[in-house]
């Protein structure tokens, strides 16, 4: 009997890799992965009191895992980077926000909209990091695209409008 891509051997990167069933989208699954993020902000701000800076710790300590499982992941679909992976998503969306003053709206709605620019446009460095070897090369643009996101949201904060 052969082995499915998603057979219980494979389950625990599996759901790490699609952050629990985001990757499973049908449409857009990468920003469907960063508005889980954001989602997942909101809430451990709120109830845990997080701080920019917490979600920089958050996405270093989940670097580790999310390289692993993007990388059994990609192994068990035979793909280079497969849509469903969208953990690196999640961990780019967290840097973005690290870059806040703040967060409120404002500032997940903007860093929302400048990591998914970001991601998408993937300006140089970002793109060469995608030649990394296997799941270090699927998170690390992302990584990189959310530490322009968090950047101009740094920058931002002296820009006054008016």
């Amino acid at each position: 009997m052969t082995s499915k891509p998603d057979a219980a051997d494979g389950w625990p990167a599996r759901l790490i890799s699609t952050w629990f069933g985001c990757g499973y989208a049908p449409v857009a699954p990468g920003t469907v992965g960063s508005l889980a993020a954001i989602g997942i902000a909101v809430a451990i701000h709120r109830f845990a009191g997080f701080t920019p800076w917490h979600f920089a710790l958050l996405a270093i300590a989940g670097f580790a895992p999310a390289v692993w499982a993007a990388t059994r992941t990609a192994r068990a679909l035979n793909r280079k980077d497969p849509g469903m992976v969208v953990v690196d998503e999640v961990l780019g969306q967290w840097i973005a926000l690290a870059g806040a003053q703040t967060l409120g709206w404002k500032t997940y709605l903007g860093a929302f909209a400048l990591f998914r620019l970001f991601d998408i446009w993937k300006p140089p460095p970002v793109r060469r990091f995608e030649a990394l070897p296997e799941g270090l090369g699927i998170v690390a643009d992302d990584v990189m695209a959310g530490m322009y996101a968090a950047l101009v949201l740094f920058l931002s904060r002296f820009v006054h409008f008016g």
